[in-house]
């Protein structure tokens, strides 16, 4: 007897903010939809690094948490019930005479599917790691890479270490709910958004540059005290903490999906104005995806996933004319 397999018009790899968005406009185009996320819940790095983060760049929402976006993001993306497969990671790709895509996971799943879109963020992140010999002690106890709960800091002696988008914010954040925040840096000058370093200068936050932290010193997996090292004088000071976070940025692994043999650029996917890769049926959106001006917003990314889903469309039936579709003249009743 000839094996049966459940074939999708569409399988967006990566269950972001943005491949959220594009399963949401896919259903919308009545395209049998899956979404394989390699983490254990929805939401890309969203709500796993950032979940109190106020966002403010996405028109018409003034400012929203990454939670709480997530959690919007997630049941908008429900609403045509697409198949959500979790905790699986896909590693290799084939190419049917038809056209069929076969994607095998890490466990050993088979999907198939008519065309694909990419939408994995910059791949598996993982924080910069502090390089100090004891720090692994402190790790998810005083020591942490990324804030989940900014209550849990409150009345606290904060040190933040980085000059980045993500300290400089954390800082600014932390500073009405800390005790005191002090934000050490290597250089001299800050690389995150201009408004937000001023806004950080001009507050309390203890700000000392260029500075890095020399040593840790605690028990139990708290810290009591960090020394902190002035690049250019050598002096050391010593500061007494409560917590420590740290932001030096993210260690990128695209894995697998770079060897599935489509062009690409410094780590990312190069992509036509149809999000298209360079093997038919196969597209890419998000901060993965790299053309011409691109613009690493959530908000270009919305815009991108829909042009991917059109275009996945008009790859399975390149004879039909497709229409503009808009949510405001869909019938959402049915």
């Amino acid at each position: 007897m000839t094996e049966q397999h459940e074939v999708y018009d569409v399988t967006i790899i990566g269950g972001g903010p943005v491949g959220l968005f594009t399963a949401f406009y896919s259903g919308m185009r009545e395209m049998k939809t899956k979404i394989i996320e390699y983490l254990p819940f929805l939401g890309g790095k969203v709500p796993y690094f950032y979940p109190e983060k106020v966002i403010r760049d996405i028109g018409g929402i003034a400012s929203i948490s990454g939670e709480k976006l997530t959690d919007q993001l997630i049941e908008q993306a429900m609403t045509f019930n697409p198949t959500v497969v979790l905790g699986e990671q896909c590693l290799h790709v084939e190419k049917l005479h038809d056209g069929t895509f076969i994607l095998t996971s890490d466990n050993g799943a088979k999907h198939y599917t008519r065309t694909i879109i990419v939408a994995t963020g910059f791949g598996t992140l993982k924080s910069t790691k502090l390089e100090l010999p004891n720090a692994s002690q402190f790790e998810e106890k005083s020591l942490n890479y990324t804030i989940k709960r900014l209550e849990s800091y409150r009345g606290k002696r904060v040190l933040l270490s980085g000059g980045g988008n993500s300290a400089v914010d954390w800082a600014n954040e932390l500073e009405s709910v800390a005790d005191q925040v002090t934000l050490v840096y290597r250089k001299k000058a800050f690389s995150g958004i201009e408004s937000n370093i001023t806004k950080m200068k001009n507050s309390s936050v203890d700000v000392k540059t260029p500075y890095f932290v020399d040593s840790l010193v605690g028990d139990g997996g708290q810290i009591s005290s960090a020394f902190v090292k002035n690049l250019q004088t050598n002096e050391v000071e010593e500061l007494e903490i409560d917590a420590l976070i740290v932001n030096h940025g993210f260690e990128i692994d695209l894995g697998p999906i770079a060897d599935w043999g489509m062009d690409m650029e410094g780590g990312t996917i190069k992509v036509n104005g149809e999000m298209a890769t360079s093997i038919p049926g196969m597209f890419a959106v998000g901060d993965i995806a790299n053309y011409q001006h691109k613009l690493q917003l959530i908000a270009g990314g919305f815009n991108e996933g829909p042009i991917a889903v059109n275009s996945a469309k008009l790859h399975i039936h390149p004879e039909e004319e497709l229409s503009h579709l808009f949510s405001t003249t869909y019938d959402f009743s049915e």
